[in-house]
């Protein structure tokens, strides 16, 4: 069922399961921060929600929180003259895992908001620095291949077997780690990393003999769920070459009810079922210069529009930490792109 390949792409081990790659962890818990001597400016000076807050030192390091409010302002007893001001929120890291590396030499922090907003300045932060943490899932085992050499150091991509015997990578799977022990099954005692979701293999199920003939089977899964959905759908290109410009898509809109979902909808509205058209702005983008199944200009007829129109809102988004894609920007960018949009 699964396939590892080295970093040379060479078959690493064959396995019928690899226990520990998929796991449910709790949701990641808000963090507390205080920022040290701090002279603010604008929002910062207020208890509340804050939204996003760039550090940087000049002329290049940054670091991103996400989620902020604002707790508190207290007199620094570090740097008198100035506050100390608490807040939550999280660093805005890859995998939650990542440390988090303090800068050298810097005696003090810009604070800039996400849309580049003057916050003014501290002299330290507490909270957002921080090791490697260990993994979430200690130890991955590979069962039913062949043994290898303890303490023998691998890392390999995960590769979905499927009935035909094809395979397709599974984005963002990765076996790394140094081998603990091989006797009945492959033990590996993993690298930090997060674990995928459980749900995934739902998906891949879905997928076992092959691509989709069915639309919408991403619409009852949660956003998470439907991002790894559109993540398969990515790893499994239909190989058809683009319709040429002047070309009509339908998009269903029926289940749009949050960005992942329009990225499932538009997927399916140029590839048909299981299709794939970006996954994120930057991969909607590059889809727009073609190569992935349609080129502009072209019409895209955007049928129960209002259910995206009533959910895709002006807001804060807590799952991405940042800005909600509304449904008035994706209509801007479809625009922007060349696109001919009719609302039904």
């Amino acid at each position: 069922m699964w396939l590892l390949l080295d970093d040379d792409e060479a078959p690493l081990a064959e396995c019928t399961d690899v226990d520990g790659l998929f796991a449910d962890l709790p949701p990641r818990p808000r963090e507390r921060f205080t920022l040290v001597g701090c002279a603010p400016e604008g929002a910062l000076r207020e208890r509340g929600r804050l939204g996003d807050l760039a550090l940087t030192s000049p002329p290049s390091w940054f670091e991103f929180l996400g989620d902020v409010a604002v707790l508190a302002h207290r007199p620094s007893a570090a740097v008198p003259g100035t506050v100390d001001v608490d807040l939550d929120g999280f660093v805005h890291v890859y995998d939650r895992t990542d440390a988090v590396v303090r800068p050298g030499g810097v005696t003090e922090f810009v604070l800039e908001g996400g849309a580049g907003e003057a916050y003014g300045t501290c002299r330290d932060v507490v909270g957002v620095f921080r090791e490697q943490a260990p993994p979430p899932v200690p130890r991955v085992r590979l069962r039913g291949c062949r043994p290898f050499a303890v303490g023998r150091r691998i890392r390999a991509e995960v590769h979905h077997i499927r009935a035909d015997g094809s395979i397709t990578r599974l984005v963002d799977a990765t076996v790394s780690g140094t081998v603990e022990s091989a006797q009945d099954d492959v033990v590996v005692a993993s690298d930090p990393r997060e674990p995928l979701p459980t749900g995934l293999l739902e998906i891949l199920q879905q997928w076992y003999l092959g691509r989709p003939t069915e639309r919408n089977l991403w619409a009852g899964y949660d956003r998470d769920l439907r991002h790894h959905w559109a993540g398969v759908a990515l790893a499994n290109p239909p190989g058809t070459p683009d319709r040429p410009p002047g070309a009509t898509y339908d998009l269903d809109g029926r289940f749009v009810t949050d960005v992942e979902g329009f990225y499932c909808a538009i997927g399916e509205a140029v590839n048909g079922p299981g299709g794939y058209f970006g996954w994120n702005l930057d991969a909607l983008d590059d889809c727009f210069g073609g190569n992935f199944g349609a080129r502009p200009p072209f019409r895209l007829v955007w049928h129960d529009s209002a259910v995206a129109r009533e959910h895709l809102v002006p807001g804060y988004d807590h799952r991405r930490l940042a800005p909600a894609v509304t449904f008035g920007y994706l209509l801007e960018l479809l625009v922007a792109h060349r696109v001919d949009v009719e609302l039904r």
